[in-house]
């Protein structure tokens, strides 16, 4: 039996969300922790976990890659675009136009509605909110799609459950269909069973979006539910 690849498979074959070179960065001349990173890549459409422990450096090199740092040497570049030769101003662009962020402490806005939290990135990102032409309908429908009920929308941030501000900050990261979502340990105060469902509603939206998807954890367990696994042990090397 022949396998038939679809025409977006085709041409996600050997394309790279992510990919970076011979990068090295540090603190500061007294700061003893060094990252150097002499190659890692992530294809596009990929859903990769990035498992490490902590203080191995890989919220370091999430920040790296969305731009909030820049290294002192080597290249990152995200949709062949080289990042760390932009101004900070063009990096916040890019950032904003091209990344969907899951931070783990979520960073909603406590006093404004689901519906207002999830439609922020649109107002830093004219190419986002292009690709959407009717937005309150869009982020609703994300919302059913994540199974939140629909007496949510409305309400602030602060009323919500963890469960569902967790959900809300996928629906924000992934409106306007980013190429690349980056998600830092949102797992992490979830139970295993939680933690299924979390992931598996997740999944489904970032494959509706053609979204690569980068996810960071300490979690072993998680790795058999990812395309591939990339442990910050094998992809830095230490610098004394």
């Amino acid at each position: 039996m022949s396998l038939q690849l679809t025409q977006m498979e085709k041409s996600n074959l050997n394309e790279k969300t992510i990919q970076i070179n011979s990068v090295k960065f540090h603190w500061s001349n007294k700061s003893k922790f060094k990252l150097h990173i002499p190659e890692l890549s992530v294809d596009k459409g990929e859903k990769v976990l990035l498992l490490g422990e902590s203080g191995s450096g890989k919220t370091t090199l999430l920040s790296l890659i969305c731009g909030f740092l820049t290294p002192l040497s080597g290249k990152i570049q995200l949709n062949e675009k080289l990042i760390n030769d932009l101004s900070a101003t063009k990096r916040d662009q890019y950032r904003s136009d091209n990344i969907g962020i899951i931070f783990q402490q979520f960073n909603l806005l406590p006093y404004a509605n689901v519906i207002d939290n999830i439609l922020l990135p649109l107002y830093f990102s004219k190419l986002r909110s292009a690709n959407i032409s009717n937005q309150r309908e869009t982020a609703i429908s994300i919302c059913q799609s994540l199974r939140l009920p629909e007496d949510v929308v409305n309400m602030k941030a602060s009323e919500l459950s963890v469960g569902q501000q967790q959900r809300v900050a996928v629906a924000r990261a992934l409106i306007g269909n980013p190429p690349l979502v980056i998600a830092d340990e949102p797992t992490s105060s979830l139970d295993t069973d939680a933690q299924t469902i979390f992931l598996d509603l997740m999944f489904s939206q970032v494959a509706s979006s053609n979204s690569t998807l980068l996810m960071v954890s300490h979690d072993k367990s998680l790795s058999s539910k990812f395309d591939r696994v990339i442990d910050m042990k094998n992809v830095s090397v230490k610098e004394q």
